[in-house]
């Protein structure tokens, strides 16, 4: 049960001229109730794609199980990596099947999925409905990202770069984090790029 209630969140997708970066904060809460301060919501899944997620806890990681046989089951059956799109096709059927399954606690799960292939570097919006969007600029989640959202439509530039996005992700966040008590207690930042994928902050923040 307790898994179940960890709700609340701030998560950030930005599309850069040369990658993606995704980040989130560490705080997992239970209602008013903080359960944990370093809870891991941005995931490297492969070494092709990365998600962060929002929402009910148990169910998020679940589906990244899920996603991670799902893929590597792809690869084996077609002798080749799937693309971006086709990961994202993927988790998208897992979303739409979970929350139409019958139970007395229906699935809520929020990702945005970061992946590199042949084609370039793309971001998608996963809702918890099962739709999937590609993303060509920014995008957040979570219950902070109202506060996050107004960083990025101030600051975000269709030609920046990675390490200028990665500024703007930890500014976004670390806003949510000032005004969402569901958010808080650190910052987490992915890179993705064409050649790797790579954590490039692990903030833990004592004060939030």
């Amino acid at each position: 049960m307790k898994e179940q209630l960890k709700t609340g969140t701030t998560t950030v997708g930005i599309a850069c001229k040369d990658g993606v970066v995704l980040a989130a904060d560490k705080r997992a809460t239970a209602g008013t109730m903080i359960v944990d301060k370093r809870a891991e919501k941005v995931h490297i899944i492969s070494d092709d794609f990365a998600v962060t997620i929002a929402g009910t806890v148990s169910d998020a990681q679940l589906m990244i199980k899920l996603i991670k046989a799902e893929l590597k089951l792809k690869e084996v059956r077609t002798y080749k990596g799937p693309t971006t799109k086709e990961a994202a096709n993927l988790l998208g059927g897992i979303l739409y099947g979970s929350l139409r399954r019958m139970s007395m606690f229906p699935g809520i799960a929020h990702f945005l999925l970061a992946g590199k292939d042949s084609e370039g570097v793309h971001l998608y919006d996963l809702f918890p409905d099962g739709s999937v969007t590609k993303v060509q600029d920014f995008v957040s989640s979570g219950s902070g990202s109202v506060f996050a959202y107004g960083v990025l439509e101030t600051h975000y530039k269709p030609d920046m770069l990675t390490a200028e996005a990665v500024k703007l992700a930890v500014k976004s966040v670390n806003t949510a984090l000032q005004r969402d008590s569901a958010s808080g207690n650190g910052i987490d930042v992915i890179v993705v790029n064409n050649k790797e994928i790579r954590r490039v902050m692990q903030k833990e923040l004592v004060c939030q």
